[in-house]
This record gives C-alpha cells, sequence and structure tokens, in this order.
C-alpha cells in the first residue's frame, strides 16, 4: 500500500513539473516575441495626429554660436529728456481743469490745473504783480527827466530801469496764465500723464512741481550687476529683458538700442554696479517697472543650445524628449548652462545629431503618462 501510494505521487509531481516546464517554455517565447515586435518602457508613442494637433515641433542639435550671458535684475526707466515736469508758476490753491490719472494722453498746451489765490493772504498774485510792475515803470518814467536835469543820477536811473525791466518780466511770465477762474497751468508738450503730485485743494509754492509727463519714444534699462562680474562689463555687447506683466522677452538691438555705459564703482550700501542702455518703446514696455535681464557678452563657438521651452522641469531635475521614430519619443535628461532669455545651453546630456521636440514638450509628457508600458511579471 505504502509503495502504491509514493508511485502515484511521483508520477503527480512529475507531471507538474512537465507542466511547469511547458509554462516557463511559453512564457519565455512570449517575451522574445515582445522583445522583437514590441516597445521599450522608455519610449513614448505619440501618433502624427495628435502631434499635429499640440503643435508639435522639433529641431536637430547642431552645435553653434551662443553668447556669455550674464542674468540679473534691472529697472525701465524713461531716458533723459523724455520727462517733463509740470510746475506751479506761482503760488495758490490747486484746481484740476480736468481728470488727470496715470497713462491719460494729453496734448501740447491742454490746460491741466488752475490755481487759485483769492481766500490767501495777498490775494491774487497776476494783480500784485502787475501792480509792482505799473509802480516800477512809473518810477522809473519819473525819474529820466531828472536825470536829465542831473536831479537823479545816471546810477540812480539805471537801478530803476533794472526794477522796472524785472517787474514786467516777472509779470508778463505770469499774465497768459491768468484767467476768470485762476491762472491756468497748461502741459509744456504733449504725452502721457506718468504722475500726479498734487490734490485738489492743495496749497502749491512757486516752482512745486505738480505732474510729470512723459513721451515714451525712448527708454533705458538700467541693469545691476553684482561685483564679482565687474571684469565682464568690458565684454558686454548687448542684452535681452523679460517684462513681469507680459512674460516676453524684448531685445534691445532689435529696438534700435545701444549701451550707454557701466559703472566704474558699485552704488553706495550695495554690492551692484550699474549698467545702462538705451532703446525705443515698442509700445508697451511700462517705463518704470522691474525686469530680468540678461546681459550678452562675445560669442563662443561649438555650443549646443536649446529654446528655453523645449525643457521640462521634474524636482529639480531638467528633462527633454527626444523625436527616436516617426511617432516614438524619449525622455531625456539635461544639464543646463547659461541661459539669453530665449535659449539656454546645454552642457550634457545631448550630442549633434539628436532631433528634440522644441515645441509641446508638455503635451509629450503628458502621453508618457498615459501610456506608459507596466512591466511584465510572473508569479508562481
Amino acid at each position: 500500500m505504502g509503495a502504491w501510494v509514493m508511485s502515484l505521487l511521483c508520477a503527480c509531481h512529475s507531471h507538474e513539473h512537465g507542466e511547469e516546464g511547458h509554462n516557463h517554455e511559453a512564457e519565455t517565447a512570449e517575451t522574445e516575441t515582445h522583445g522583437e515586435h514590441g516597445h521599450h518602457a522608455d519610449e513614448i508613442i505619440l501618433s502624427e495626429e495628435k502631434a499635429k494637433a499640440a503643435g508639435l515641433r522639433t529641431e536637430t542639435v547642431e552645435p553653434g554660436r551662443f553668447r556669455q550671458v550674464v542674468k540679473t535684475g534691472g529697472r525701465i526707466l524713461a531716458a533723459q529728456g523724455e520727462e517733463t515736469t509740470v510746475v506751479a508758476p506761482a503760488a495758490g490753491v490747486v484746481r484740476f481743469a480736468r481728470t488727470l490719472a496715470p497713462g491719460m494722453q494729453v496734448g501740447s498746451g491742454t490746460t491741466l490745473f488752475r490755481l487759485s489765490a483769492d481766500r490767501l493772504q495777498g490775494g491774487d498774485p497776476v494783480k500784485r504783480a502787475r501792480i509792482a510792475y505799473e509802480n516800477a515803470r512809473a518810477e522809473y518814467d519819473r525819474a529820466r527827466p531828472l536825470a536829465e536835469k542831473q536831479i537823479v543820477s545816471q546810477k540812480e536811473l539805471q537801478a530803476l530801469k533794472t526794477a522796472c525791466e524785472d517787474a514786467r518780466i516777472a509779470y508778463e511770465a505770469i499774465a497768459p496764465a491768468s484767467a476768470q477762474k485762476g491762472m491756468t497751468v497748461a502741459a509744456s508738450t504733449g504725452g502721457y500723464v506718468k504722475n500726479v503730485a498734487v490734490k485738489e485743494g492743495d496749497y502749491v509754492a512757486t516752482g512745486q512741481p505738480m505732474a510729470t509727463l512723459t513721451q515714451t519714444r525712448r527708454l533705458q534699462l538700467q541693469a545691476d550687476v553684482s561685483e564679482r562680474y565687474y571684469a565682464f562689463l568690458p565684454e558686454i555687447v548687448s542684452a535681452r529683458f523679460k517684462t513681469p506683466y507680459d512674460h516676453a522677452t524684448y531685445d534691445v538691438d532689435s529696438l534700435h538700442g545701444r549701451i550707454l555705459s557701466y559703472g566704474k564703482a558699485s552704488e553706495e550700501a550695495l554690492a551692484y554696479v550699474p549698467v545702462t542702455f538705451e532703446l525705443d518703446n515698442a509700445g508697451h514696455i511700462v517705463p518704470g517697472a522691474y525686469v530680468d535681464v540678461y546681459l550678452l557678452g562675445r560669442e563662443r563657438e561649438g555650443v549646443i543650445s536649446l529654446p528655453l521651452q523645449a525643457l521640462t522641469e521634474e524636482q529639480g531635475l531638467y528633462f527633454v524628449y527626444l523625436q527616436e521614430d516617426h511617432e516614438v519619443f524619449r525622455k531625456q535628461e539635461v544639464k543646463t548652462g547659461a541661459e539669453d532669455g530665449r535659449r539656454v545651453e546645454i552642457l550634457s546630456g545631448l550630442k549633434a545629431g539628436d532631433r528634440v521636440v522644441t515645441q509641446g514638450a508638455y503635451h509629450v509628457k503628458l502621453a508618457s503618462a498615459s501610456n506608459a508600458i507596466p512591466p511584465h511579471t510572473h508569479s508562481h
């Protein structure tokens, strides 16, 4: 009985081992077939239709020219001579002749304010100036015949003449602005209102700033460069800058710009050296805005670079997507170097001839998550 049971168990074990061997052979054949006709685990499949819909574009990697770059911060300023300060021609209480707000356009000669002195001690400055002029002229007219009779000396006559001329100039300077509603303050040049320094009802003294107008035709870009790049400053030939409000990158050269100067010393209490450019206003560059600045130096040969939009970032690492076949892509890690606002230097991870996705990389990244091939596993 015991021998018969042992014989039966051995037969069953032999049968199961045969089936297991058969399964391993089938699995091996299946794996080989998958390796020959399937896709690698790191491959990303994106159909031609989807790629076209996503606006996918590629670029073949070729070493080329790339400028030395220093990235820093800066500010857009109005160029000298492009701003005009409107000042009070006399003392008085401010009355707005029209609504004024930053950005509003005004023409040359446009009345901006009126100054009233009716309730101020001393009265209307125009009336006072006229009275002073009339008195000075009367004194001079009275002294002239006396001087001919040598009753009044020539020195005294000359002093009276000078006083008369001074009073006339003072009166004629403010007389044209005189009106029934008060003295008018007009824009001497056309432009845009940059700021308004007074409020309705404020008292202003003679010469006090009331508003600033800008023509915004020419602008200045002032970059603040760290002292450690001081030796690089003589090599700067141009710059690019990126605005925070539209994220557009502007090229100083394309805006008919030029470098004006770079500082020979750092700003007091700051470890920065100013570098100043002058350029045309493209029409929507805001004076006073803080910008990211890319200072461009001499060109280097044999540098691999890519458009900024070709890169994706994950946990501090940068990746690009290589096109390996018509609809096959692969994710590739790269190390980056300098950035000039449009392109970035690639230090490692790419070689000449690689075809890289430069537009639509995010869509390829999404496709990699949706069509990833799960690893093949087998459990006994």
